[in-house]
């Protein structure tokens, strides 16, 4: 056997280095992907923008950003309970006599003012019946031939029908408290012992949604006038797709749409955007910024939990940069950075210039260090980490607008909790059957909460609307 020439060892070694770099770049891209897997295996709602629901039986202990209050837990001194008390005229008085003496066992005497009287008082609901009122519309003849009708009133119009009251109940056990269609009616049928059928159910909350285009215009214009406004969307599975669910609220207007996409199509669809001017809060999505017209003030919460994803990459894998001291995160520093600000708007009162210089230049710099590839980890999660930074970098004045205006709230907390009922539907119902019924929905729940935002009772505003009068609020 001969052995081989120099040519044929260099071409092995030519062959194994390339293997070998083959493999290694194959290494490195399987490395990035377990490190992509494990990112997303730690996200939860502390985290990241998943709902608290997702993280499972297995989710984590509870962290707080806000820090202590110094304030005990439960109810505050001042603050105003909601105990049941006892009225002054009740409904019904039932006397109870003591009847013999508790130490001689004489029978006591009822002549005479008592010594002491105890009153207890009990609040119950009485038995639910139905209330039948019967209309019977005269006719009478002329002396000349011709016959007259009474007219029946308003909204009468059937032999036999459930009137604005058990309408109003139906629409707000369905829509209000998301209870379907069939247990909803099987609900009223117990109560009133009368029957009823989930197409009446259903009947009513279609009408009903009907009946709220006026207060849908009108909640649209003030909105759109207004000089702050939060906006907010999720995903909402109708008709077995993925749909989006679009808010617009403020302190005094809420303003749910339903739409099959969730970018600038569906925003313009909603209508209070386009024609914006103001102030408007809302989270990183690239849609919002596309109109130009309105200034964007951006939701800390979302950072914070993209932040802390940063910080707890960084613990569960360190690899500090050259320039960095072994343990420090840049992330660590921007999340301080902006708790500080949120410590001194909490009082009532902006940051002293000098402090807000003073932090926002903390900020940049750990941006500026975050969003340089040295020291970063490799691969999807490193690029994810940097587009961070520089998202940070670029708009630090939409996220510290906050600390510079009073009217500005540090997150996004009031349009999430506009559209978190939505979520509550989802897992009553798991999905919205048609797009005509999520969109009856978010007018419904529309409705109700700008309601509650003016200190007015669900069932009263659904009697006035199932009554034919919509319920709408000064828009001025």
């Amino acid at each position: 056997m001969t052995a081989p020439s120099y040519e044929q060892l260099a071409a092995l070694v030519a062959a194994q280095e390339r293997t070998i770099a083959q493999l290694q770049a194959r290494i490195a891209e399987q490395d990035a992907e377990i490190a992509e897997l494990k990112r997303q295996l730690a996200a939860s709602s502390r985290n990241s923008s998943k709902p608290p629901s997702s993280d499972g039986l297995n989710k984590p202990a509870p962290k707080s950003l806000r820090g202590r209050s110094g304030r005990k837990p439960g109810g505050q001194p001042e603050r105003e309970g909601r105990t049941l008390r006892q009225v002054a005229v009740p409904d019904e008085v039932v006397v109870h006599e003591p009847g013999a003496c508790a130490g001689c066992g004489s029978a006591l005497s009822v002549e005479g003012p008592p010594v002491r009287i105890v009153r207890r008082q009990v609040f119950d609901i009485p038995t639910i019946t139905v209330r039948v009122v019967e209309h019977r519309l005269i006719c009478r003849r002329c002396g000349c031939g011709a016959l007259t009708a009474a007219a029946g009133p308003v909204g009468v119009s059937a032999p036999v029908q459930y009137g604005p009251s058990a309408a109003a109940i139906a629409v707000y056990l369905c829509l209000g408290q998301h209870l379907p269609v069939e247990r909803t009616a099987a609900l009223l049928a117990e109560l009133f012992g009368t029957p009823m059928a989930a197409g009446t159910v259903a009947a009513w909350t279609a009408r009903a949604a009907a009946g709220l285009e006026p207060f849908t215009a009108a909640a649209r214009t003030a909105l759109t006038r207004a000089e702050l406004v939060h906006a907010d969307e999720t995903g909402l599975r109708v008709a077995g797709r993925l749909h989006w669910l679009h808010v617009a609220s403020n302190g005094r207007f809420t303003l749910l749409f339903c739409h099959r996409k969730r970018g600038k199509q569906a925003i313009d669809a909603a209508g209070v955007l386009p024609g914006f001017t103001g102030i408007a809060v809302h989270d990183a999505f690239t849609s919002y910024a596309r109109y130009a017209a309105a200034t964007h003030a951006l939701c800390n919460a979302h950072l914070l939990r993209e932040l802390i994803a940063v910080v707890d990459h960084h613990v569960a894998h360190p690899s500090p940069g050259a320039d960095t001291p072994a343990g420090w995160c840049w992330a660590s520093q921007i999340i301080d950075a902006l708790l500080a600000l949120k410590a001194i708007t909490d009082t009532g009162v902006l940051p002293d210039p000098d402090i807000l210089a003073g932090h926002r230049r903390l900020i940049v710099s750990a941006a500026l260090i975050g969003a340089s590839a040295r020291g970063g980890p490799p691969g999807a999660v490193g690029r994810r980490h940097r587009a961070l930074a520089r998202r940070i970098r670029r708009r630090l004045e939409d996220y510290l607008r906050f600390a510079s205006d009073p009217r500005v709230p540090f997150d996004n907390n009031p349009a999430e909790r506009d559209i978190r009922m939505v979520k509550i539907k989802q897992k009553v119902s798991g999905c919205l059957r048609t797009l005509t019924g999520a969109q009856d929905f978010a007018a419904m729940r529309s409705y109700l909460s700008t309601a509650a935002k003016h200190g007015r009772r669900p069932f009263d505003v659904l009697t006035e609307l199932t009554s034919g009068n919509v319920w709408i609020p000064e828009t001025t």
